[in-house]
């Protein structure tokens, strides 16, 4: 009999230390859980929950980027954000993916001040995107301007005359699949291209006027397709100052965002490159001597800029 009962005392020690450890790795799991929203919450915020200047990089070729339109978005409706710049390094791209960024910065900037901050390059697209903020500094070697539009397509027929390649088509009218890289182009589809060019140009000259406060004649002279160093970028009023983001702050300063706030870049979410995992893509573009940030290998490489589809503004070095 003492033997059972000693053994029924254990048993229920047994008991009650494994109903400590059980209550402990649940508290534990729950704290974990609220951790990880924390942290989740603080990556929305670009990793801070208090009160700060959102930074955002837009680099490489322009497209129509949803997950930036979508960050914008949320940078809008953060109350924490209380001023905004946007950190431009691009040649430009397509005219599309420039006017969707566009519209989203016009719509951040009517809640909150937001300043362009231009680093070595912000041409063609680029630059359409600039004019959206209210306030635009650059270096003063940074490359500014390049206003226009273009449509570019290869000649192949002369390779398939050399290969012995012809090309049959039967199509609804003369106009219809041109230009068309298979044969040289004719006066009338060469026409209607250029219809079409001009007519964004003038879409694309009607906003640089509207936003840097310019008449339009006053604006043409500039928007040959010709760039500027941000000096000349300045006394062309294509620029507002000179500078980096300690100047993009001050101003931002004069519109009654505190400069003494942290300024805290909102990183992309994407995760790695479809050819490339992180690691991989990041080791080789350091091998390259480019950059490790949140773009895309092949992006930084420029190969993006063979594909571009639809009229395209962008400036070619």
């Amino acid at each position: 009999m003492t033997f059972r009962a000693d053994d029924l005392i254990e048993r229920r020690r047994l008991r009650r230390k494994l109903t400590f450890w059980r209550v402990a790795a649940f508290l534990i799991v729950l704290l974990g859980l609220a951790g990880l929203s924390a942290w989740f919450y603080r990556a929305d915020l670009g990793g801070t929950a208090s009160d700060h200047i959102a930074k955002v990089r837009i680099e490489g070729t322009i497209t129509q980027d949803d997950e930036l339109v979508g960050r914008l978005e949320k940078i809008r409706k953060s109350p924490q954000v209380k001023g905004v710049i946007l950190a431009i390094d691009s040649p430009g791209g397509t005219t599309a993916g420039a006017e969707y960024i566009y519209d989203e910065v016009r719509k951040l900037a009517a809640d909150k001040p937001v300043a362009a901050e231009v680093g070595s390059l912000g041409a063609s697209a680029a630059y359409m995107i600039a004019t959206a903020t209210d306030h635009i500094v650059a270096r003063q070697t940074s490359i500014v301007g390049s206003i226009g539009v273009l449509i570019q397509y290869p000649d192949l027929s002369g390779l398939m005359d050399k290969l012995g390649v012809k090309l049959e088509e039967v199509k609804s009218a003369p106009l219809k699949a041109e230009p068309s890289p298979f044969k040289p182009t004719s006066d009338a589809a060469r026409e209607m291209v250029r219809k079409l060019i001009m007519d964004s140009y003038d879409w694309f000259v009607g906003i640089v006027a509207e936003r840097r406060h310019m008449s339009r004649d006053q604006v043409l002279p500039l928007a040959d397709g010709s760039v500027f160093s941000g000096r000349q970028a300045v006394a062309n009023k294509l620029v507002d100052a000179l500078g980096g983001e300690d100047e993009a702050v001050a101003w931002l300063g004069t519109k009654g965002v505190d400069a003494k706030l942290k300024v805290v870049e909102w990183k992309s979410t994407r995760r790695g490159s479809f050819f490339l995992p992180d690691s991989l893509a990041g080791l080789a573009a350091q091998a390259l001597g480019l950059p490790q940030g949140n773009g895309d290998l092949l992006r930084e490489l420029g190969a993006d800029r063979l594909f571009l589809d639809g009229l395209v503004s962008v400036w070619h070095p």
